[in-house]
């Protein structure tokens, strides 16, 4: 399967998960848990070290609001119909790769500067829908805030 078709597919999922969602603007965990939000996506934050984070909801409200967070995957109420959007640090990462494994997650979009090459090789092996590595529409490779709107499109969601 291409990345751009795996996109096509993460965003196939009724639910969505960030895990390394911040409360920090100036952290990308932040940057794309509101994108979900400003997108009207059904998004719910995982981090083990907060019981909520703070962000935006959708336009046209103004006000931060607080988000009740999850301390990992396995509180998903619906793992298996949930896509996961993963901003950690790659040691992190292979751990929540495991995680998600077992749970029969199908979707993972590795953000840049998530993974090495070993664990995007594992991730593109055990995932129906792996996201990550070279390519998309930026510099950096496939990135949600870059490339979100426009696979997200394509796979039929209104955005």
């Amino acid at each position: 399967m291409t990345t751009e078709a795996a996109a096509r597919a993460f965003f196939s999922a009724p639910y969505f998960a960030v895990v390394g969602a911040s409360s920090d603007p100036t952290k990308f965990g932040h940057k794309i848990f509101t994108w979900y939000t400003h997108h009207s996506l059904p998004v719910t934050p995982i981090n083990p070290g907060s019981a909520t984070i703070k962000a935006f909801p959708p336009w046209p409200a103004l006000e931060i609001q607080e988000y009740p967070t999850l301390p990992n995957l396995s509180a998903l109420p619906h793992p298996t119909e949930t896509s996961v959007s993963i901003i950690t640090p790659p040691k992190v990462t292979a751990k929540v790769l495991e995680e998600a494994k077992k749970l029969g997650i199908k979707g993972v979009w590795l953000q840049p500067g998530t993974f090495d090459d070993e664990i995007l090789k594992k991730a593109k092996e055990d995932f129906e829908a792996a996201v990550g590595g070279d390519g998309g529409r930026g510099g950096e490779g496939w990135c949600v805030l870059v490339d979100g709107e426009w696979v997200g499109r394509k796979a039929g969601l209104k955005l």
